[in-house]
């Protein structure tokens, strides 16, 4: 058996290693064999009997906690198994606090220890109450906002129109012995950034990755960040195509303003406010990309988060609140609905990633139109291919030639302009190459 989230291998015994059961503990409990090499093959242990007692003894005295440790004969040799449960309270190893992830030992510091903290004791961050702060600090508009909203999506009843706003808020479960949550304040105080560093919107437009153009801010409570930041998008950042059906005048954004929305509303819920960092939006002419500090859940995969699964908000406190204004579905559909959207739009499936830095979503605009194609110094032939065989999806150069009355070797040098202006990708060479949409 290979070295896993629950096994770690060690030939021999060090009293360094209490740090990988304090680990285990905090995490999903495992087991650590002692006198096997990183390949789980028996090498033997000469104190075996004397490491059966000394264990058990310094993990009760260092971490406070029982494991159980048992003495393994083999004709290879003797190795002891440690197995260590998990704990339901915090277990620290002189003051440091371990935990194991994947194949790895950890040391939680920072906003990763507040975190895990406050999930030993069945709290998230956005639930801890704040002193000092009364529901008249909060913004009567922003209740008055969210009422409407709520009633509107049926997910409040007509009554709620008529509720104190202390009573709204117990409702939705932001009161904690007359303290308001962390949430309540991200969502209805006026200035949110008074109590949270960083709870904030940036946007920016950027000619290519070292030329920023212009930049906004988008500041106020949670409610407020959605609808001026979408109002911001769609008004500065991100153009509209005019057609007319007949007389009337039709705008067609260059992305579906609900998958725009439905990104910028899971980095609101799902985003580590712990760490101080505000969401990021970054607007290119091909491409928009939308990033936050955010955290998958324990043990959740890519492929799982973008396939069905339950919803498992980061801040269940925001979240709830969004559904209740009828902002989101809270069944963990938000990835699908947005691919949807961008197919149905005849765009490019979003890109989404996650890495140690937070969580990216990327929009890819049709460039394949004449309005866009006409700002890249094409000639006219090489925009007219483009939309000719945009349906089929590929360029070949017989194909070209036929079409235009050119030569092979205009044809070749038109679409090779157009893999340089990265507009087609060349697969194949010479006579059997095709030049594929990206």
């Amino acid at each position: 058996m290979a070295e896993s989230q629950y096994v770690e291998y060690k030939s021999s015994w060090r009293d360094e290693y209490l740090k990988w059961i304090c680990g285990f503990a905090n995490a999903h409990g495992g087991r650590i064999y002692i006198g096997m090499d990183d390949g789980g093959k028996v090498v033997g242990l000469a104190d075996a009997a004397k490491l059966l007692e000394d264990i058990p003894n310094k993990v009760r005295d260092i971490l406070g906690i029982i494991v159980d440790v048992n003495l393994h004969k083999t004709a290879e040799g003797d190795y002891i198994e440690i197995s260590v449960d998990a704990h339901p309270n915090p277990v620290d190893y002189k003051g440091q606090y371990h935990y194991r992830s994947g194949s790895t030992k950890q040391e939680l510091k920072g906003a990763a220890l507040d975190r895990f903290l406050l999930q030993k004791k069945g709290k998230r961050w956005d639930g801890v109450p704040v002193p000092n702060v009364t529901v008249d600090d909060l913004k009567q508009e922003t209740f008055d906002f969210f009422r409407k909203r709520g009633v509107r999506s049926q997910r409040l009843d007509e009554e709620s129109l008529n509720d104190g706003n202390e009573h709204l808020l117990a409702n939705l479960e932001l009161l904690e012995n007359k303290y308001l949550k962390r949430a309540a304040l991200l969502l209805f105080h006026p200035r949110p950034e008074k109590f949270v560093t960083g709870a904030y919107i940036k946007i920016g437009y950027f000619e290519s990755d070292a030329d920023l153009i212009f930049q906004d801010e988008v500041h106020g409570n949670l409610f407020e960040q959605i609808e001026k930041a979408m109002d911001l998008l769609f008004t500065k950042y991100i153009k509209a195509i005019i057609s007319y059906e007949g007389i009337h005048r039709v705008e067609t954004y260059e992305y579906p303003k609900e998958a725009v929305r439905e990104a910028l509303l899971n980095a609101l819920a799902h985003k580590m406010y712990e760490g101080f960092v505000p969401i990021q939006i970054s607007v290119y002419s091909d491409k928009i990309m939308m990033w936050n500090q955010g955290h998958m859940p324990d043990n959740w995969t890519m492929e799982k988060l973008l396939a069905k699964h339950p919803s498992v908000p980061y801040n269940p406190d925001i979240a709830n609140a969004f559904f209740r204004s009828g902002y989101i579905e809270a069944w963990g559909r938000g990835f699908t609905k947005m691919t949807g959207q961008c197919i149905q739009a005849g765009l490019p499936e979003p890109l989404y990633d996650y890495d140690m830095s937070g969580f990216w979503v990327v929009f890819r605009k049709d460039i394949y139109h004449r309005e866009y194609l006409g700002t890249l110094h094409l000639n006219d032939r090489q925009v007219d291919a483009l939309l000719f065989f945009k349906e089929k999806g590929e360029i070949v150069n017989s194909e070209y030639v036929k079409k235009f009355g050119v030569t092979d070797r205009t044809a070749r040098r038109d679409l090779t302009e157009l893999v340089g202006k990265q507009l087609l990708l060349k697969e194949g060479d010479k006579k059997s190459a095709r030049y594929l949409y990206r």
